[in-house]
C-alpha cells in the first residue's frame, strides 16, 4: 500500500456509545485508527461488546459517521443481534459484503470484541472532522437519530507534503567536447626530430595515441580538431629555444598525421619558446631557502630580455641554485600540450534512455532532461536521472537546481540544500528553498516564500498550490 498521508490516532482510552432505548449497559470504542492512503480514507475501529446486553429477539444498528459542519459521510452499519434475531438475519440470505454492513451475534455475559474496517473515498473536509456514531434499536434510521449521536473522537489528518516544483529545461547544445594531455618527449640536444624509441618516448607517444584513438573508436564521436603547443625550458638562448619549441611542436603533429587520416580535421600548432610561467608555478611549491630569491628574479618586471633573466638566475648562490633548477625543474618545462576536439551526435529519447545508464558522458543535459520527462515525477527512475545529470555536470547551475527539486520530492532536504548552493538564481531556486523550509518544519518561512512568489509568471502556480498545503 502506498500510504501518502498519515494520522496519529492511536489507542487513547475508550468511548461509550449509548442506545436510544438502552437495552443493557453500553457499547464501547476500545481502539481507533484513521489514515489516508491515496484517494481513500481507511478506518479501523475495535468495539468492545462486553458491556452490552441484547435480548434474543432484538438488535441494535450502530452507524458510524464522519461529520464536519454541514458535511457528513455515513459508514457501513454494525448490526449487533440477539440470538434469535441473528438466526432470522441469516435466513434472509443477506450478503454483508454486498449490503455494505456488518452483523454480529451478541453472546451476553461474555467478553466480546469486534474489529470494524471501512474504506471510503477521501474528501478534503475529512482532514478536520469528527467521528460520531448513532445507535438505532427501533428501526428509525439515521435521519431520525442523528440528533442523538455519540461523539467518538476528532479526526486530525496530518498531510505529508506533496510539493509542486519548477524545473528548468536545459538549453539544447551542440555537444563539443575535448580531451587534453601533456607529453614529455625526449629529444637529443638541439634536435627537433622525434625518435619513437628514444628514452621515455615510447610511453609518452603511447599516451598521445591512446587519446586520439579513444575518440576515433567512439562510434558516436567525430574528431573536429587537434592542437599542439610546445614549450621549451629557459636555459640557453631565447632564439634557439624558439627554434626548438616551434620545430618540436611541428614534428609531433607530423607524427600524429603519419598515423591517422586527419582529412577534414582542423589542426593547429603553437609554441612557447620559454615556459617562465611554468617555472614560477613550480618554484612557488618549493620548500627551499633560496625560493624567494628565485621568484624575485622571475617576477622582476624591469628585466625584459629573457636571456638576461636566465643569466641572473645562474649567478644566484654561486650557481648552486641554477644547478638545482636544471636538474629538478627544467625537464618538466620541456613539454608539448595537446588537445583532441570532437563532437558527439545528438540522440533521440529512446537512445538517450539506454545511454544514461551505460555511457552518460555522451549525453547533453538537455537529453538527460528529456529522459527524466518519460518517468513519473518523484519516482526512483526520475530521481536517478537527475542524480546522474548532476554527477556528469557537477558545477552546472541548471543540473544542480533540477537535482535539488528531485531530492525535495523524495523528502531529502539536506541533499537539496547542497545542490541549491550551486543552483541557478531565480524564482525556481527560491521556490525550492521554500519547499526545503517546509520539509524541515519551518512552515512560517515556507509560507513567506510562497506568498512572495504567488504572482510570479514562472512559478506562481506551484507557489500557490504549495501555500494552500502549508496553510492546511
Amino acid at each position: 500500500m502506498n500510504k501518502i498521508l498519515y494520522i496519529a490516532l492511536l489507542l487513547a482510552g475508550t468511548s461509550a456509545i449509548t442506545t436510544a432505548q438502552t437495552e443493557g449497559e453500553t457499547l464501547r470504542l476500545e481502539k481507533k485508527m484513521v489514515e489516508r492512503s491515496g484517494d481513500y480514507l481507511l478506518i479501523d475501529l475495535t468495539f468492545d461488546l462486553s458491556g452490552l446486553r441484547i435480548s434474543s429477539n432484538h438488535s441494535v444498528a450502530y452507524t458510524p459517521a464522519i461529520l464536519s459542519g454541514d458535511s457528513v459521510r455515513t459508514l457501513p452499519q454494525l448490526i449487533v443481534n440477539g440470538r434469535n434475531r441473528q438466526i432470522l438475519y441469516e435466513r434472509t440470505g443477506r450478503n454483508v459484503a454486498e449490503d455494505g454492513e456488518f452483523a454480529v451475534r451478541r453472546k451476553n455475559g461474555t467478553e466480546q470484541r469486534f474489529d470494524y474496517h471501512a474504506r471510503i473515498p477521501y474528501a478534503r473536509w475529512m482532514g478536520k472532522s469528527e467521528m460520531i456514531v448513532t445507535a438505532d434499536d427501533c428501526g428509525c434510521g439515521w435521519n431520525a437519530l442523528s440528533s442523538t449521536r455519540s461523539d467518538l473522537f476528532p479526526i486530525r489528518l496530518r498531510q505529508a507534503p506533496r510539493p509542486l516544483m519548477a524545473y528548468i529545461a536545459p538549453v539544447a547544445e551542440v555537444k563539443n567536447r575535448a580531451i587534453s594531455g601533456s607529453a614529455f618527449l625526449d629529444f637529443p640536444v638541439n634536435k627537433t626530430d622525434i625518435y619513437p624509441d628514444y628514452r621515455q618516448n615510447p610511453r609518452e607517444l603511447a599516451a598521445i595515441r591512446q587519446t586520439v584513438e579513444s575518440v576515433q573508436d567512439d562510434k558516436y564521436a567525430t574528431i573536429t580538431g587537434i592542437s599542439i603547443k610546445g614549450y621549451a625550458s629557459p636555459e640557453g638562448s631565447y632564439a634557439n629555444n624558439e627554434r626548438l619549441a616551434k620545430g618540436r611542436s611541428a614534428a609531433l603533429l607530423e607524427y600524429v598525421r603519419s598515423l591517422y587520416d586527419l582529412s577534414g580535421v582542423d589542426t593547429k600548432v603553437d609554441y612557447e619558446p620559454e615556459d617562465w610561467a611554468g617555472l614560477e608555478r613550480r618554484v612557488e611549491k618549493l620548500n627551499r631557502p633560496d625560493k624567494e630569491e628565485v621568484l624575485a628574479v622571475i617576477r622582476d618586471a624591469s628585466i625584459t630580455d629573457p636571456d638576461r633573466r636566465d643569466t641572473k638566475l645562474k649567478t644566484l648562490n654561486g650557481g648552486e641554485t641554477y644547478r638545482f633548477l636544471l636538474n629538478e625543474i627544467y625537464p618538466a618545462l620541456r613539454h608539448s600540450d595537446y588537445e583532441v576536439a570532437y563532437t558527439i551526435r545528438p540522440f533521440n529519447v529512446q537512445e538517450a534512455k539506454e545511454l544514461i545508464y551505460s555511457d552518460p558522458k555522451q549525453l547533453s543535459l538537455d537529453e538527460m532532461f528529456q529522459v527524466a520527462q518519460t518517468y513519473e515525477a518523484g519516482s526512483a527512475e526520475f530521481k536517478e536521472v537527475f542524480e546522474i545529470a548532476v554527477r556528469m555536470y557537477p558545477d552546472d547551475p541548471v543540473s544542480n537546481l533540477n537535482a535539488a527539486n528531485s531530492a525535495l520530492l523524495n523528502g531529502d532536504s539536506a541533499a537539496a540544500r547542497r545542490y541549491l548552493a550551486k543552483a541557478q538564481e531565480g524564482p525556481e531556486k527560491r521556490l525550492a528553498e521554500g519547499v526545503a523550509s517546509w520539509l524541515e518544519g519551518d512552515t512560517d518561512q515556507a509560507a513567506t516564500i510562497f506568498r512572495a512568489l504567488a504572482n510570479d509568471a514562472r512559478v506562481g502556480e506551484q507557489a500557490r498550490a504549495n501555500l494552500e498545503q502549508v496553510k492546511d
